[in-house]
């Protein structure tokens, strides 16, 4: 999918329009190990196409993407105003090597980094909310932001998986 920075962002932000954020990062980890538990490796190894993720490769992403989000909001907090860098998400499934993973691992990777996170913003002030680094693509991004943009990552792929799986395997 080619689309700008503020494309991408338009995008993700609308799947969480009307939905609570940190409610939809909280399920995010058992929703993905239910859809993930019934199928072996083998499988959610299986890309649908040639140029398209697996669920191992999506899941791998949401836990790497997971720690990504954990460094950006803990440089932001240390060093309001901070920039943060872009990083090319396919690259890192062909250098991480994706399709090795364990998909499991990689979703209790997910699960525990994502823990760590929703107990850090749980202890945030409304003033550290609002505070800011600026992303060297799409500009400047407050954490409030960062987690709705989380949040519609999160459904984003979850559908993605959703699309993928066989419908008697949901």
């Amino acid at each position: 999918m080619n689309e700008t920075p503020q494309q991408y962002t338009q995008r993700i932000i609308a799947r969480v329009e009307g939905k609570q954020p940190l409610a939809v990062q909280a399920a995010t980890a058992k929703k993905l190990e239910r859809l993930i538990k019934v199928l072996p490796a083998s499988k959610l190894r299986r890309r649908p196409a040639a140029d398209k993720w697996s669920v191992s490769e999506i899941v791998a992403h949401l836990g790497d993407a997971e720690i990504v989000i954990a460094f950006r909001m803990r440089l932001i907090l240390g060093a309001p105003g901070a920039p943060i860098a872009a990083y090319d998400q396919d690259s890192w499934v062909t250098s991480g090597h994706y399709e090795k993973r364990d998909p499991r691992k990689s979703a209790e990777q997910f699960r525990v980094v994502r823990e760590a996170n929703l107990a850090l913003l749980k202890s945030l002030t409304p003033e550290q909310w609002q505070q800011y680094g600026m992303h060297s693509e799409r500009g400047q991004e407050t954490i409030e932001h960062i987690v709705r943009m989380t949040a519609g990552h999160d459904i984003n792929h979850l559908q993605q998986i959703e699309r993928i799986l066989p419908a008697k395997q949901k």
